[in-house]
């Protein structure tokens, strides 16, 4: 459901509604007593500050849409709003419990993630929409306790903004409450009507029938435009916010720093958005000018490391370094940098211990000395990975060596076990210069057994995708190599593509569509970007990196037939045509 509704110039707030109720009358539900037949949720939205609600019932659609608009007028006129987002939800389904049995069922929930909305009366006149309900904490603990929990505070304060003079609720255990199932209609300042999901993990946001072209660029578009806006003049970002309230994190992370400029390359790629390219531009000179600093080497000679707080070397900031660079001379055919991408790799290489191939984590960055062995398995793909992208770009040999020491000793570790999406981009990257069987093997070990993992994990894990993406890659390449395509047989393909499928759709729920982040504090500052639900919905640089560097890399596959024959494969939709890279640039 995407109907323009007009071609140009804003779309009156009255053409909006009427659209909007021509859609939910093609969709006809009455409930049965003793609730009211039809109850709506209208919220608008200018997108600077919360959205308004208010919901009406009745016995009619029409009833209960005139209720509506009647409590809708005058909330609008004070708060000054023109009506940029529009949405109605409709009450579908309604289970009684009460106050104790809801605590029950929140401590089996995770955090975030019940996804219904409350009333607290028969009536429905005291209602609240799950997106209220998880925009506002109503249901958050805090990030010590995994499960949802009645926050009594958060609920009361928002309740009482919401209907003024209502009487704080009691929470009594035997105290009715009622669960509601919704489903609605959104309608953007384009005009355009988006049918949204009823309950379930896809509840709230569009209806999304198929990742196509289209819908893929967009949701590149505005992620890459959410962390451009984040680089700050000085070429810093902004890490991230908790958007319930709007309070920015204060910490930083030079390694995300690197790490999410990579992300942006990526995009970049495929956008060539100009004030993409600007942001990358200044990132990179902080980058570059702030925080890599050269360190002579004990055993002579210099090397460049990435300095993160706490007065850390971390083997995964130079290494994810090096893919900012790596990429950004890639995409533009600058140079410049090339010098110093030597100089960080030589730091990789004091790192790496040269007879077990196996890496030292973490070191002081006053003397160069361990601070810590062993830190996160990332860090040792991510290494890997970007020696293989520094090889790619300059063929010297002494890269190349370095990534066959490792896996050496990732081999013999079984690394494979830890499903690293980081390992998966390098052995992608490594086969196609050294197509060895022992690495192919390890390719499809890092997720032969883990396509359940992929499919149903609950939470949208977007590191997953990108796990998926590379060995998608590598399993193509190996069907193309007549010698090598009995390998195959060592994965289930139409599962794996399965599991690929359902975990890019899955993403879609980490999305910040506009008709989720109006509920929020500050809607067009996430607005497009990527959040975790179970961090209560953090935004932060790195959490929106890996999701775009997954959907970069699912959109880049539809030009291509990347499966095996005679497999399932994404495949470009009929008539659909390739990004012009020259715009924007």
């Amino acid at each position: 459901m995407r109907k323009p509704l007009s071609k140009a110039g804003p779309v009156p707030l009255a053409q909006k509604l009427s659209a909007v109720r021509a859609a939910l009358r093609a969709r006809p539900v009455a409930l049965q007593a003793p609730y009211p037949a039809v109850t709506l949720f209208f919220s608008v939205c200018d997108g600077f500050s919360r959205a308004r609600v208010v919901n009406a019932s009745g016995p009619s659609l029409e009833s209960a849409w005139q209720s509506g608009l009647s409590a809708l007028r005058p909330l609008l006129k004070e708060a000054g709003l023109q009506g940029r987002w529009v949405r109605v939800d409709r009450v579908e389904g309604v289970k009684e419990t009460n106050w104790k049995q809801l605590r029950a069922i929140l401590a089996a929930t995770k955090r975030n993630y019940f996804r219904h909305g409350l009333a607290l009366d028969a009536g429905l006149a005291n209602a609240f929409l799950e997106e209220e309900l998880n925009a506002n904490a109503m249901l958050y603990g805090g990030n010590a306790v995994e499960h949802a929990v009645l926050n009594e505070r958060n609920f009361s304060l928002y309740a009482r903004a919401r209907y003024p003079g209502l009487d704080a609720p009691g929470f009594r255990d035997e105290a009715p409450v009622f669960v509601l199932s919704t489903r609605g209609v959104f309608c953007d300042e384009a005009g355009r009507l988006h049918e949204l999901n009823g309950p379930g993990p896809n509840a709230g946001r569009r209806h999304v029938e198929r990742l196509d072209e289209a819908g893929l660029l967009s949701m590149i578009e505005d992620a890459s435009a959410y962390l451009a806006r984040q680089v700050k003049a000085d070429g810093s970002f902004v890490y991230g916010w908790h958007p319930c309230f709007d309070r920015p994190i204060g910490t930083y992370n030079t390694l995300r720093h690197a790490s999410t400029t990579y992300a942006m390359v990526e995009a970049f790629e495929v956008t060539r958005d100009a004030r993409l390219g600007a942001a990358i531009e200044r990132s990179l000179a902080h980058l570059t000018g702030a925080l890599i600093h050269t360190r002579a080497l004990p055993g002579g000679g210099e090397a460049a490391f990435l300095v993160d707080t706490g007065d850390e070397i971390k083997l995964g900031g130079n290494a994810v370094a090096i893919l900012a660079l790596a990429k950004h001379a890639q995409v533009t055919g600058a140079r410049a940098h090339l010098p110093l991408m030597e100089k960080l790799a030589l730091g990789i290489a004091h790192m790496q211990d040269k007879a077990s191939g196996a890496f030292v984590h973490v070191l002081k960055a006053g003397d160069l000395s361990v601070k810590q062995g062993f830190r996160t398995i990332y860090y040792e793909g991510e290494a890997a990975f970007a020696l293989m992208r520094l090889y790619a770009l300059t063929k010297d040999s002494r890269w190349l060596a370095m990534v066959e020491r490792a896996f050496e000793h990732f081999i013999a570790q079984e690394h494979w076990k830890h499903h690293d999406h980081w390992l998966g981009y390098c052995v992608d990257e490594l086969t196609r210069h050294r197509p060895e069987e022992r690495y192919f093997r390890f390719a499809i070990r890092n997720v032969a057994d883990h396509l359940d993992f992929v499919a149903n994990r609950i939470t949208t894990f977007p590191t997953l995708l990108e796990l998926m993406m590379a060995a998608r890659r590598t399993l193509a390449r190996i069907d193309s190599m007549p010698q090598m395509r009995p390998l195959l047989a060592q994965v289930d393909l139409v599962r794996f593509e399965a599991a690929l499928q359902k975990r890019a759709h899955h993403l879609l729920n980490g999305h910040f569509w506009p008709e989720l982040a109006m509920f929020f504090r500050k809607p067009d500052r996430i607005a497009g970007s990527f959040f975790i639900r179970h961090h209560a919905f953090r935004v932060r640089i790195d959490d929106v990196e890996h999701y775009l560097s997954g959907f970069v890399a699912y959109w880049n596959d539809l030009s291509e037939t990347a499966m095996p024959r005679n497999e399932v494969a994404i495949r470009r939709p009929a008539g659909a045509q390739g990004i012009k890279t020259s715009c924007g640039s």
